[in-house]
């Protein structure tokens, strides 16, 4: 069973070549008489005690009940039937009298019971002995065997009458354990909880105190898998290593096995209780398997099947308790974590503004609350798509995680919480790093242009953050970069309020690693007030925002919002803001800003030049297109939005393309497309596309010039709206770029 927790083979006894050699030394040993005989009769093995007390030598091969009256010394022509024998095969002990060696009537105790191998095997045990004593041995067995009976019920009692109607979890997690233990005269007693993702330690005996105890099991590598299989308590032996497994040293599995069906399991030493002998009880409610239950003792213990029955009906019981108990667990549990988000709200928001610290510090509380420790990260400036980390012993260390595949296409949530996958390059690194690989990563996204984000880490040996604790980790997340967020918000406000005057000039900064180049060309006399408008904003760590829109109307007003927008997206695009997230805030302050119906369409782009990627928002724009420099192909940027300043409702997504050197970016406004020829033909996206296709391998130097040209010739220089172009070439992409002097 390669790549799971478990394995198994099957045994027949000792084994095939030795069993003959085992037992024939064994009955040389002992002085009782022992017969083996087989389910017609026939004795198969015997002893020389045997055969003096039977006075025979040639036991083999005859039928046991000629040793015993009323058949003495006669074989019945009848056929064999155990019931018909004058002795029990219970295993419980009878007296009889037999004929010996010198013809003299002997009192014997025999004792017979049904062997647990293929086919149907007897073992009988017999010694001379006069009935006072048979009767007085048997007396004393089933005293004992009474006492143990009645302890087993008055444990089970126990268990019922105080557990019964609770819904206190601490009872069933604690005295419950206890009086399982004390009833079956166990060394302790492990409870574990089903979970979405494994079996959690809940519980054990108070006589278990500093022992070493699984803190959790995932599905099908444990005991837990056998259980559930079986459907009932399994009676399990943890064998003794051998020599060979010594010599390697640390022993990662165990053998494990079956009492009852003597099969061995191979499991993994890092879920096994510290019992030598166990029974592993599954709690069943109805058909979902609630809880595992291990009893066990330190030392090689007979666990007869009447304890491992008598647990299955203690189960059975506890499941009906168990289901209300857990349910008021969680709640409560649930409640627990809503005041503890709350409270580390509370604290934010009594500390004045929120800024990258105060977020990083929520985090941290909210790790503390969920008994883990938090890992601050930033994201590596020298190697797109590492981050770098500063573990609790104080070292810092490159972990590999490609952030965009874990948090997909966020639509605009800036807060992305995903639990540390087994297996991933992330938890490779971390146990590389020799760090543990239990918890989460929190994004919290951007923060004064810096990116808020942690892994909350647990302990190797605990239990993964479950789905409420995520959720906590979520809500405390989202508190801080919300609050953070407003906070910018209102700084922002305030500065695009005080640049409402300045008009609105379209200009193109100077970045490094990009040529640009923009047109504008006005259907009017006064382009100046027009509502086309472009920008390009260098920002820090090689990256850049390029912005193009287009305010519907005309006037003083068109142009009094393209200033407000452009403005504001300047202003978003240095708190680092994902595209998507800048143009809902916009739709949101435009609803709020103008009297009159204006919308406006829009692309925003988040160049990255180290990484090689550019995010983008289309809202209600045309597509941009995308020219290929490897093979001279032109890609539509079709990730499409709605319009802002619109609705309050509406949706806007993030599209995200690769970039590589000399690739070339064209955006354009509706002026460009809808352009008409005298016949009333339209431009359109295709005519643009011929036209690129045509003009792109002249060079970049030139291109919008030549493009507008086309455009006039198409519409004898007749053209009915505004048209502004922008050309971005991308000349050094995947490096970082050196300062201007």
């Amino acid at each position: 069973m390669a790549g799971t927790g478990l394995g198994f083979r099957r045994v027949e006894g000792i084994g095939e070549r030795s069993v003959s050699g085992t037992l024939a030394g064994l009955l040389s040993l002992t002085s009782d008489a022992v017969l083996a005989f087989d389910g017609f009769g026939r004795i198969l093995m015997a002893n020389e005690a045997a055969e003096h007390l039977f006075g025979r030598q040639d036991l083999v091969g005859a039928d046991v009940r000629a040793l015993f009256p009323p058949a003495a010394g006669v074989v019945p022509d009848d056929a064999f039937d155990p019931r018909a024998l004058p002795f029990s095969t219970d295993g419980s002990t009878s007296s009889l009298v037999v004929v010996g060696a010198a013809g003299a009537e002997t009192g014997i105790s025999v004792r017979c019971d049904r062997v647990s191998a293929p086919g149907e095997t007897y073992l009988l045990v017999a010694y001379e002995d006069d009935s006072r004593q048979a009767e007085e041995r048997e007396h004393d067995r089933l005293v004992q065997e009474l006492s143990r009976a009645n302890h087993r019920l008055s444990g089970t009692l126990s268990i019922v009458l105080e557990t019964l109607d609770s819904r206190d979890v601490q009872t069933l997690f604690s005295r419950v354990l206890e009086e399982i233990t004390d009833t079956m005269d166990a060394t302790g007693t492990v409870f574990y909880v089903a979970e979405a993702d494994g079996y959690h330690l809940r519980g054990t005996s108070s006589s278990l105190g500093e022992a070493r105890v699984p803190r959790f099991m995932s599905f099908g590598r444990t005991i837990e898998r056998l259980a559930s299989q079986a459907g009932h308590a399994l009676r399990l032996r943890v064998m003794a290593p051998e020599g060979a497994d010594l010599r390697r040293g640390r022993l990662a599995r165990r053998n494990v096995v079956n009492e009852e069906t003597r099969e061995i399991y191979h499991v993994m030493s890092s879920v096994l209780p510290p019992f030598a002998s166990f029974i592993a009880v599954p709690v069943w409610f109805g058909r979902h398997l609630l809880a595992l239950i291990e009893v066990g003792w330190n030392h090689v213990h007979p666990m007869r099947r009447e304890d491992s029955e008598l647990l299955d009906a203690v189960a059975q019981y506890l499941s009906v308790q168990l289901a209300g108990a857990f349910s008021a667990m969680r709640a409560q549990r649930e409640a627990d974590l809503r005041e503890a988000a709350s409270g580390i709200r509370e604290s934010m928001m009594s500390a004045g503004s929120v800024d990258e610290k105060s977020v990083a510090s929520a985090l941290g509380a909210a790790a503390g609350v969920l008994d883990a420790s938090c890992v601050q990260l930033a994201e590596d400036a020298d190697e797109p798509g590492r981050m770098r980390a500063t573990l609790p012993d104080g070292r810092t260390c490159s972990l590999a995680a490609d952030l965009g595949a874990a948090e997909g296409d966020q639509a605009g949530n800036e807060v992305v919480v995903q639990p540390v996958r087994e297996g991933s390059a992330l938890a490779s690194a971390l146990v590389q790093e020799g760090e543990p690989a239990v918890g989460a990563l929190v994004d919290a996204g951007m923060v004064d242009g810096t990116r808020c984000f942690c892994l909350v880490l647990r302990e190797a040996d605990a239990e993964p953050l479950d789905d409420l604790e995520l959720k906590f980790l979520e809500r405390v997340a989202t508190d801080a970069s919300g609050l953070a967020h407003g906070d910018e918000v209102r700084r922002q406000d305030k500065h695009i309020a005080q640049a409402l005057q300045t008009g609105m000039r379209n200009e193109l900064q100077r970045v490094p690693g990009i040529s640009a180049d923009g047109i504008y060309s006005s259907a009017t006399q006064a382009a100046v007030i027009g509502g086309d408008f472009y920008d390009l904003i260098r920002l820090p760590n090689d990256r850049a925002c390029v912005i193009m829109g287009d305010v519907s109307g005309k006037g003083v007003e068109a142009a009094s919002v393209s200033a407000a927008v452009k403005t504001a997206l300047g202003a978003y695009s240095w708190q680092g803001l994902a595209p998507a997230h800048m143009v809902r805030l916009l739709n949101e302050f435009l609803l709020g800003f103008s009297r009159l119906e204006t919308f406006a369409t829009l692309f925003v782009g988040m160049v990255d030049l180290r990484g090689g990627r550019l995010t983008y928002c289309s809202a209600g724009h045309p597509p941009a297109f995308l020219v290929r420099a490897s093979t001279g192909a032109i890609e539509a940027l079709d990730v499409q939005s709605g319009v802002v300043g619109a609705f309050h409702e509406m949706t806007y997504r993030n599209g995200r393309v690769s970039l590589g050197a000399g690739d070339v970016l064209l955006l354009y406004t509706d002026g460009t497309t809808e352009a008409r020829a005298t016949d009333g033909a339209f431009f359109g996206e295709d005519g643009l596309r011929d036209a690129v296709m045509r003009e792109a391998p002249r060079g970049f130097v030139g291109l919008l010039g030549r493009l507008l040209d086309a455009l006039d010739r198409f519409t004898s220089r007749h053209l009915e709206d505004d048209v502004a172009m922008v050309a971005l070439r991308f000349d050094q992409v995947g490096k970082r770029q050196q300062p201007r002097a």
